[in-house]
């Protein structure tokens, strides 16, 4: 009989004639962007469902190594973690008023009972419940509660594989301060740590000023992964390191206006409808012609002016006073207010009253072209305060464009990006929807003010592959790779000490701590090779008759554009042993 305890047996080698490794050589017809269509073809995910993705064995390997990233430096910075259920109750959510205001996004569920539910799209609501029923104490202040969880929401289209996916896995992480300076410290401290977290994964990315959005906040900063295929534009000045999301990107004020120098004529543009045709058309820069943008807002109808060569940020017009809730206005409400057609539109002599609400650029703008609000004319030489009153609001509503002057003095300039991370100062939004208070020194209730601060981590994967990726497959990043390196065997029926060779030199690397695989799956050289470079690994080794006969090792770091043939020593040094 055994005797207890069992002695743990010793580490398997990772051999993959032993493991889940399914590549495909054909490319998915469905995949649409390169991250989907290379995490199929390594057999990283497979489809269950629209949105909806089983993680393979090798595409685990990789979520975890993200996981394991974003948890130490969350420990690291202080952070403590904690698990909260995936399924919320109706009535927290009504508590914060976002049951509807979510929209069709949060997935609703009734039990058998018939009590109402959701599955999370984010914790807001439940880490501040937990938090009133824990916290009671300026004592307990500050605390940064953190978990790795599964989230869903209900896309309407979900699209590019695991990129936007219905269900995804997400670090979000919840502050609770007594003050706001404790808050911004905060804040600054999350900040760093995603800093490690993108920089230890070793990804290329930006920390970019946001807009809050659905989530709401004070301040809000977006973590972007820099490539060509990027979702996300953002802006980013040569003069500092200031960069933003283009919805709330913003370029340095114009100068003063110029004093007119041209009268106010109508012109004839009988099929010139945009301010390109009509730019064209008088021979003018687009930058000195107007777009008008008819609105329907709280306080009625709104006519929104860029420059012709701008484009109107919708973000930044819903923060205009009385725009948050604007629309287009349709085709009937133009004709009421305006007398005229899209296509001819202009803040001179409309019909009923109307809002003008002018982007900066043109406020300072003078001679310039608009419509004449009458079919197949336009006005040119227009200025303020003398053919039209001064715009009655005047705000930053446009995208800024490439070479915009930034205000730190330097130009503008435009990526794209992949958002996996971001960071807000909530304020007391929730804590004070959910009536959370402590007792402060002074045995005074107050309201504690939060911090979110959430990360993709299944997006993480993806995005990382949009960087990182060559015609032959993924180029993982070392952090990221399922294996470091992968020794491969070459013919080891011919000659047994081939086998026993790699086999050593399997057992070698691993013990000095170098993840290893050993590929014993008797492929052809060709297509084992093309299976590692697939996957991303960086350091391919193969042992051989002919190498061993040498007394070297061909080896390939998964960048290079050939193999090199290395002895023992300098084989280990590139692994800095």
């Amino acid at each position: 009989m055994a005797k207890w305890p069992l002695p743990y047996p010793e580490s398997p080698p990772m051999r993959l004639s032993q493991f889940h490794l399914h590549t495909s050589k054909e490319t998915p017809a469905e995949a649409e962007i390169v991250s989907h269509k290379l995490m199929l073809k390594a057999g990283m995910i497979r489809k269950l469902a629209a949105g909806l993705y089983t993680w393979s064995p090798l595409g685990l390997r990789v979520l975890r190594k993200v996981e394991t990233v974003v948890r130490e430096e969350m420990d690291r910075a202080g952070a403590i973690e904690l698990q909260l259920p995936t399924i919320q109750p109706k009535e927290l959510w009504e508590e914060s008023g976002r049951w509807q205001k979510f929209g069709d996004q949060l997935l609703k569920i009734r039990d058998r009972k018939e009590a109402e539910y959701c599955y999370s799209p984010t914790a807001e609501e439940a880490i501040t419940d937990f938090a009133r029923q824990e916290l009671s104490s300026y004592k307990q202040l500050p605390v940064n509660f953190y978990q790795v969880q599964t989230k869903f929401r209900d896309e309407i289209r979900p699209r590019f594989g695991v990129m936007r996916a219905r269900e995804f896995l997400m670090k979000d992480a919840y502050s609770f301060h007594l003050t706001d300076e404790d808050l911004a410290r905060e804040y600054r401290n999350m900040h760093a740590a995603y800093s490690r977290i993108f920089t230890r994964l070793g990804l290329r990315f930006r920390a970019v000023q946001a807009d809050s959005g659905a989530i709401g906040g004070d301040a809000s900063q977006e973590f972007h992964v820099l490539a060509d295929s990027g979702e996300d534009a953002i802006a980013f000045s040569t003069g500092s390191d200031y960069a933003a999301n283009v919805e709330a990107a913003a370029a340095a004020a114009p100068g003063p206006r110029s004093a007119p120098a041209e009268t106010l004529r109508k012109v004839e543009t009988p099929t010139q409808r945009t301010c390109e045709d009509v730019a064209a058309l008088l021979g003018i820069p687009l930058a000195r012609t107007v777009k008008s943008v008819a609105l329907m807002a709280e306080d009625g109808f709104v006519l929104a002016l860029v420059r012709g060569d701008h484009a109107v940020n919708g973000i930044k017009l819903g923060k205009v006073p009385g725009l948050a809730g604007h629309r287009l206005a349709g085709e009937a409400e133009i004709l009421e207010h305006l007398g005229c057609e899209p296509g001819f539109l202009g803040p001179l002599n409309p019909r009923k009253a109307v809002r003008i609400v002018a982007d900066r650029e043109v406020a300072a703008m003078a001679d310039f072209v608009v419509g004449a609000n009458e079919a197949g004319f336009h006005l040119a030489g227009v200025n303020w305060g003398r053919d039209l009153p001064e715009p009655d609001v005047v705000a930053d509503i446009r995208n800024v464009v490439e070479g915009d002057r930034a205000e730190d003095g330097g130009e503008l300039r435009l990526a794209r990006g992949i958002e996996v991370g971001h960071v807000f100062q909530l304020g007391r939004k929730y804590s004070q929807a959910l009536g959370f208070t402590v007792l402060d020194e002074n045995g005074k209730a107050t309201v504690p003010a939060m911090g979110c601060y959430g990360i993709g981590i299944s997006r993480i994967v993806a995005a990382a592959i949009e960087q990182n990726h060559d015609d032959a497959g993924i180029v993982w990043p070392e952090a990221m790779a399922p294996w470091r390196a992968v020794v491969c065997v070459i013919n080891p029926k011919n000659d047994p000490t081939v086998a026993e060779a790699a086999e050593a030199l399997y057992r070698e690397l691993a013990a000095a701590g170098v993840e290893t695989a050993l590929d014993d799956r008797g492929l052809r050289p060709g297509a084992m090779f093309a299976d590692i470079e697939l996957i991303g690994i960086p350091h391919r080794i193969v042992v051989s008759e002919r190498g061993l006969a040498a007394g070297t090792f061909e080896y390939r770091h998964r960048r290079a554009g050939e193999s090199e043939n290395l002895d023992r020593a300098a084989l280990l040094a590139r692994f800095g042993l």
